[in-house]
């Protein structure tokens, strides 16, 4: 199963601003959709608690969180990484969706980054994504820049590889 990450941040890394993404880019949601359609996907509680609808409709949802007495409609509940693993054995690919300390934690099992770079930086963001060092990756696709036409902000995808693999 390959393990990979999966966020929008702006050029500063930043990926949330009080319990919720930076910014809404119709583009970046149609591709986070495609993307993870039909994989399992890990988030954090805070993440989950950010979804408008509660659970992702045609994905195995996975919360990771400290506390195992909580449950999330739709969802399977885990408190460590290796659980989150063995629970979406089977699954080609799994996913990781936010948020930071959850991002943090699977870095280093991580094969792949698929990364929206939003080409602006959000004053008051308070959530981070982690630091990519570039002789540990390399980028394989890049597309962009676009323009969202709600926000008007530019970005541009890329995906990229740990180097090795």
């Amino acid at each position: 199963m390959e393990i990979a990450m999966i966020a929008a941040i702006d050029q500063q890394n930043a990926i949330g601003l009080d319990g919720d993404q930076l910014v809404y880019l119709s583009g970046d949601l149609k591709r986070f959709k495609q993307l993870t359609k039909g994989h399992a996907i890990v988030m954090g509680r805070k993440t989950f608690n950010a979804l408008p609808k509660g659970a992702l409709s045609d994905r195995l949802n996975i919360v990771l969180t400290k506390n195992p007495d909580l449950s999330f409609p739709g969802c399977t509940v885990v408190t460590s990484i290796e659980a989150a693993i063995e629970a979406a054995d089977g699954h080609q690919k799994l996913f990781i969706i936010g948020g930071g300390k959850v991002y943090q934690s699977f870095m280093h099992l991580t094969q792949r980054l698929y990364l929206t770079h939003i080409d602006h930086s959000f004053e008051g963001a308070d959530t981070w994504f982690p630091k990519i060092y570039p002789q540990k990756w390399r980028v394989i696709e890049k597309e962009g820049p676009f323009t969202d036409d709600k926000s008007g902000l530019r970005y541009y995808y890329e995906t990229l590889e740990k180097a090795g693999s």
